[in-house]
């Protein structure tokens, strides 16, 4: 699985102009599924995403997690994130899981962060969605779970 993790002090994701999520200060987290992933590898980015060190203790440095400052967890499903730039000027997204995968995967990561965290929002799997954030520090962290 591959997630782009930001560090955030508000984020929100729209569908035709409503909000369907919105966390306050947190992490933001679009995710996706490659063929190859199982629910194992959703487990695993899980954990990662409510450990991973990106909030600052109070001597400033990126020492606490998720978890430990409380913050919220935002959600979005971003096939997008397995594009192949490789060849010409438009990517090709054979990269990503085929969509009745990606969709399952993406609810195995959300059923398991809620059950573990709390705030816990989500976009809509394969919806157009608009996502608002603003971007604290600024601080994004690709992951990639193989």
């Amino acid at each position: 699985m591959i997630a782009l993790v930001q560090r955030v002090t508000q984020a929100r994701v729209e569908i035709d102009g409503r909000s369907v999520g919105a966390i306050g200060a947190g992490a933001l987290a679009f995710v996706c599924a490659e063929p190859a992933d199982t629910p194992a590898h959703a487990e695993r980015l899980v954990a990662k995403l409510l450990a991973l060190r990106i909030f600052n203790d109070a001597a400033g440095k990126m020492n606490l997690s998720l978890q430990e400052v409380g913050g919220g967890l935002l959600l979005v499903s971003q096939f997008t994130l397995a594009a192949d730039t490789s060849r010409g000027n438009r990517p090709g997204f054979s990269g990503a899981a085929p969509p009745s995968q990606g969709r399952a995967l993406f609810e195995r990561v959300v059923a398991l962060a809620r059950q573990r965290h709390a705030p816990v929002e989500c976009g809509v799997f394969g919806a157009d969605m608009q996502v608002h954030l603003v971007n604290d520090g600024p601080v994004t962290v690709p992951l990639t779970l193989r």
